[in-house]
């Protein structure tokens, strides 16, 4: 947001600079002799645009965004992104990092307004968007890249499922709407599988951004900034094309040897590699502000290759608006996900910000801001000190708040989140005057919809009283854990956690994974569990979390018939007529 950072002594002289810099978020600078000036500077407006004009005709609107004072004048400084190079070699572009390192040989007005940038550098990549633009769109369906899914045998088996293909076919008439299970009736056992599973639109974005950039990046490195998406089968097979990580989903930093850097060691990291020629892509989850500034720095194209699910950006916009609205903000989120990271790193740029990850902490806040007391104050300080903003104030920052969300979690619970905190300040404010101190007024459009619609399918699913259910996704997969809870209520230990078929031993050996509910490390474990004893047509229920391929399920199936007689089971291609055949015309 633009804004005026300091405000001189009016005696000095006024001078407009304007700060051009390229989709690579380096900068334009003037060489004179030895030293580095700034490039387009004058006494008004209409100079300085012309200095500017006379090196890059297309520019995006010049914004002010704050005064400095050097050299005896004032410099109000504008910022634009400009397209083509300079005429001539008098003016270069120059990485902000390349200018830090050659501080001596910088001009006292270029120094004193490139250290005023910081609290600035996050609009630099995006001077192109308006505010209420998103990052990166979701793609309607003419404009998918359905070609990556089929490049190879291996894309294939991941990503392709003709029965799922046929499913979505017959059940998915609205991507927004859950609808009616679908049975797949091969004799021996029959699968109920939800009307929406498997990968949703950020995800299919993220993972046809990343292959497409492989693909038209030969001869660069390519790095992801963590792991694209919660799926070890995704994120190995885009390593095997060339893809490498700069850090975990944890944010430990991979070395130049591929080892995860160790307290005390020494060995350089991948991050310290980077140049501007290099290109690394943001996953689905977006990224905190801190990894984005050290892109800026580097002079790397961080929106062009920005895949942040619109979903999150709208939580973020969101955020943004409650902060200046005058709300603290409470993020319902896992602390350690990356994506809570990167709503708190934004979210804390307009407002105090607090993560809370459940109901019960929900609680604690609500009697210290019923009954405050110096031991509450104290309590909250320790529970939260690395989970608020610095400074966070509970005697000013609790008056008044809004909820937003991590979008992988379960709706209801951040409802109940929202609905608690409406009656506690209903309670401290009365029933009239309460409502004002929660900001959304009601609304909870910060929900993803694709999380919701998956689970809404589930439990449609769930409905037709399954015999077990197989959830599919990513030991570190948040939604696919939520849809996992929802069977485990339904079916207690007949429901199991899988990552793939691999996980399926045989009917007295399944492998399922024990998520970490309350570690922040992360680790889990894996446990051995009996599959249900065999019985006529049994039925079990099949889905896959967000980061799923369609590839795995169908894989998930083939494994499940195996362990059933051949001579009791349906043909594959007969149980796809009957999917075909059930297909309203036109469909």
């Amino acid at each position: 947001m633009p804004a005026t950072t300091i405000s001189p002594p009016s005696a000095s002289p006024t001078l407009f600079t304007f700060l051009a810099f390229d989709a690579g978020n380096r900068l334009a600078v003037r060489r004179v002799g030895t030293g580095l000036e700034l490039a387009f500077v004058g006494s008004d407006l209409d100079i300085a645009a012309s200095r500017l004009e006379a090196h890059f005709q297309h520019h995006t609107p010049v914004a002010e965004y704050f005064t400095v004072a050097a050299s005896g004048a004032n410099y109000r400084v504008f910022f634009a992104q400009v397209e083509g190079v300079p005429v001539g070699d008098e003016v270069q572009f120059l990485s902000l990092e390349q200018l830090a390192a050659g501080r001596a040989d910088l001009a006292p007005s270029l120094a004193a307004i490139i250290a005023g940038l910081e609290p600035h550098l996050m609009a630099i990549p995006y001077l192109h968007l308006g505010e209420n633009d998103y990052i990166y769109r979701f793609r309607v369906e003419r404009e998918r890249n359905h070609e990556i899914y089929a490049q190879d045998p291996a894309a294939r088996i991941l990503y392709e499922s003709q029965l799922c293909e046929a499913i979505k076919a017959l059940n998915r008439t609205n991507e927004r709407s859950a609808n009616r299970p679908a049975t797949l009736d091969f004799g021996a056992v029959r699968y109920v599988i939800p009307s929406h599973f498997g990968f949703c639109l950020g995800v299919k974005n993220a993972i046809e951004r990343a292959y497409e950039t492989l693909a038209a990046n030969p001869g660069r490195r390519v790095f992801m900034l963590s792991e694209l998406i919660h799926n070890p089968f995704v994120n190995e097979d885009l390593q095997r094309r060339g893809l490498r990580f700069l850090q975990t989903d944890k944010s430990r930093p991979f070395t130049i040897g591929g080892g995860l850097a160790q307290p005390g060691d020494s060995s350089p990291l991948l991050w310290d590699t980077l140049t501007g020629d290099d290109i690394v892509i943001i996953p689905a989850f977006g990224a905190t502000d801190e990894d984005k500034k050290k892109l800026i720095r580097k002079g790397i194209r961080v929106a062009q290759f920005d895949a942040t699910c619109m979903l999150v950006e709208k939580v973020w916009k969101a955020a943004r608006a409650f902060g200046r609205e005058g709300y603290s903000v409470i993020i319902h989120g896992k602390a350690e996900h990356e994506e809570t990271k990167a709503t708190f790193s934004n979210s804390r740029r307009f407002a105090p910000s607090l993560i809370i990850r459940s109901l019960d902490e929900a609680r604690l806040i609500g009697e210290l801001i019923l009954e405050p007391s110096p031991a509450r104050t104290a309590a909250f300080a320790e529970r939260f000190r690395v989970l608020s903003t610095p400074d966070f104030d509970p005697a000013r920052h609790l008056v008044r708040i809004a909820v937003v969300n991590q979008t992988t979690l379960l709706m209801n619970e951040t409802v109940s989140i929202i609905d608690f905190f409406r009656g506690i300040y209903r309670q401290k404010y009365g029933e009239t005057d309460g409502d004002s101190h929660v900001g959304g007024s009601g609304r909870k459009d910060t929900l993803c919809y694709a999380t919701q619609v998956n689970q809404d399918a589930l439990s449609r699913a769930l409905a037709e009283l399954p015999d077990a259910a197989f959830v599919i996704g990513g030991q570190n997969s948040s939604n696919t854990y939520q849809l996992f809870r929802l069977c485990e209520q339904a079916l207690g230990d007949r429901a199991f956690f899988i990552q793939s078929e691999e996980n399926i031993r045989s009917l007295d050996n399944v492998q399922h994974y024990v998520f970490p509910v309350a570690s922040l490390a992360h680790t889990g474990r894996m446990e051995r569990r009996n599959f249900p004893k065999e019985m006529d047509a049994m039925r079990i229920l099949i889905t896959g979390g967000a980061s799923c391929p369609d590839g795995l399920i169908q894989q998930v199936i083939l494994r499940v018939n195996a362990l059933f007689p051949a001579t009791r089971l349906r043909p594959i291609e007969d149980v796809l007529g009957d999917c075909k055949a059930s297909i309203p015309t036109g469909g």
